[in-house]
Parts: structure tokens; C-alpha cells; sequence
């Protein structure tokens, strides 16, 4: 039998059939991929072959289907491995925050970068319109910009009172999305809004650490009914990048990637070398001095920063 996992608890796979039956799925003993070294060896997405045991309704799985894509973090307990978040992507939408939790730049910038080593593309959805004051606005327009002009879409929502929802509702029709984000970003109550039937659990932010409880403990797949399948994830705190060699991270920045076949030096490291246009386009302004903070922060091996 074939299905798609459309949750994964760690042990247990829930997969779904093309009939919309579900099982709950394991792995029979060493389950390894081929290339690839990580926590977990099937994620959410993913397209398995199963077998019913015998005289039960829970099944054994046998074969992973070729992925077209997954994204990867790196695994906070074992930082020499990573844990593969969701897999088959046509998409993903960090959800972040400017106040109650903040996400940083770095954190947004470490998460595109992941997206374009595994060829998703990615959506920036700022969230809790309702609670920005007009120096936050101002300040949120400044972020939009930076990623506005080097190709990243960017939405202004509030999933409490619906505000722009319809914009995200028509982004997902038809697609495989992934939401990411940090704890306490409103993920779920987007979710929510999204798919009222669901009713996922939500949680207050910490006052003392800014910081959101762990409202979602696993990854899940659930259906639209317009057509399509969002991913929730649990909330990511720091989010490391794994597999990529300093010698090409520069191609996943797009706005570094369209200028380092003009630098003088073939093997530029756009860090102090003459004729680089990389650094000329810094210094007229034409790239935003964060973004090469972060290029700079994770080609220094300084990237799991929250």
C-alpha cells in the first residue's frame, strides 16, 4: 500500500491513503536513506509504501519515495546532525513577529537561506497587526522592504481580529505549505483561522522570557478544503544551518548571487577581497547591511542565534 505521512510523533507515522483511510504506521528495524544522516529518517510529506501487519490496523513501512524536496534544520541535541521539519514542499511561510516574541533579522534570514539550498520558496506573513503602534508600522515597512526588493513576498496579518487573512487563504490553494516560525508567533491561531474545525491549542507568550510555550509537539499535515495540505510544526527557538560549504552559501542570498560573477576574483569570499561587487553593492546601498550581517554570521559558523 501506498499513502503520505501526514503526522509524525517521533516512533508513530500516521500515514493517509489515496482513499483518505489512515494508519498508524513504524519502522521495522534500521531504516536508513541513502545520503542523507539525520534524527529522523521519514518527516511529514512524505510518500511511503506500507504493509498492514497481520490481523491489525496498524502497518509497518517499507519504502520512502524519491522526495522532490524537504527543509532541514540542524538538531539541537546532536549539532552534527539535522532534523529534516516537513518534505514535498511547493512552499513555506515563516510567520514572524516585530514585538511579543520578536524574531530577529538573523533568525528570518537563516530560514530563507535553508529554503533556497532546498529550492522552496519562501513567504514572509508578519502577524499581530493588531498590537503594532505607528512606530512599529514604521518599522515593520523597513523589514518588507529589505526582503520586498530581493524577491521575498511579505503579508501583514492579524490572525486574532482576520485581518488581510484572505491574502494567505489564497496563497494556499492547491499547494503543500509549510508554516514555520518561532514559539509563540501565532502559528496556530493562523492555523485557526484558517481551518476553524481544528480548534489547535494556543498559548500566552511568557512575559518574563518573551518567549511562546510549545502549543504544537509535532509536525502535522492537514487538508484544505479548497484544495491543498498546510504542515504545522512545533515552534522553532533557534534554528541552525546544516549542509551548506561556506564556498557557496553566497548563491542562497538572491541579492549576492545576482552580482558574484562580476567580482574580480573568481573564489571571492565577499568579505575583504579587492574588486568585489558583492561589497560595492554594500557599500552603495544596493544590499542591506543585515542581510550581510547574517551572510557574515553564518559563513563565521555563528548561525543557530535566535
Amino acid at each position: 500500500m501506498q499513502g503520505l505521512i501526514t503526522k509524525s510523533t517521533g516512533s508513530w507515522y500516521q500515514v493517509q491513503t489515496p482513499d483518505k483511510k489512515r494508519y498508524d504506521c513504524r519502522i521495522k528495524g534500521i531504516f536508513r536513506i541513502k545520503g542523507i544522516t539525520t534524527t529522523n529518517p521519514l518527516a511529514v510529506g512524505d510518500i511511503v509504501d506500507f504493509d498492514l501487519e497481520p490481523e491489525q490496523q496498524t502497518g509497518v513501512i517499507t519504502n520512502l519515495h524519491q522526495r522532490k524536496n524537504y527543509i532541514i534544520r540542524k538538531s539541537i541535541n546532536l549539532s552534527k546532525q539535522g532534523q529534516i521539519i516537513a518534505a514535498n514542499l511547493d512552499q513555506a511561510l515563516l510567520v514572524v513577529t516585530l514585538a511579543s516574541p520578536r524574531t530577529s533579522l538573523g533568525f528570518i534570514d537563516r530560514f530563507l537561506v535553508t529554503a533556497e539550498a532546498y529550492d522552496i520558496p519562501a513567504k514572509l506573513v508578519y502577524n499581530k497587526l493588531d498590537l503594532f503602534s505607528d512606530e512599529g508600522l514604521e518599522i515593520l515597512a523597513d523589514y518588507k522592504a529589505v526582503y520586498e526588493n530581493i524577491g521575498y513576498p511579505c503579508y501583514e496579518v492579524s490572525a486574532l481580529e482576520g485581518t488581510n487573512m484572505s491574502q494567505v487563504q489564497d496563497l494556499l490553494k492547491d499547494k503543500v505549505t509549510l508554516f514555520s516560525g518561532h514559539s509563540g508567533v501565532g502559528k496556530s491561531s493562523l492555523i485557526n483561522a484558517l481551518l476553524p474545525v481544528l480548534e489547535l491549542r494556543t498559548g500566552e507568550v511568557s512575559e518574563w522570557s518573551d518567549k511562546g510555550p510549545h502549543t504544537t509537539t509535532f509536525a502535522e499535515m492537514f487538508e484544505l478544503p479548497q484544495g491543498g495540505f498546510i504542515i504545522d510544526t512545533p515552534g522553532i527557538r533557534e534554528l541552525g544551518v546544516i549542509d551548506i560549504e561556506k564556498e557557496v552559501l553566497c548563491h542562497f542570498f538572491p541579492e549576492m548571487r545576482q552580482r558574484m560573477n562580476k567580482c574580480r576574483f573568481n573564489n571571492c569570499r565577499h568579505i575583504n577581497e579587492p574588486g568585489c561587487a558583492v561589497l560595492q553593492a554594500l557599500e552603495d546601498g544596493d544590499i542591506s547591511l543585515s542581510r550581510y550581517d547574517s551572510y557574515l554570521s553564518i559563513y563565521n559558523g555563528n548561525d543557530t542565534r535566535a
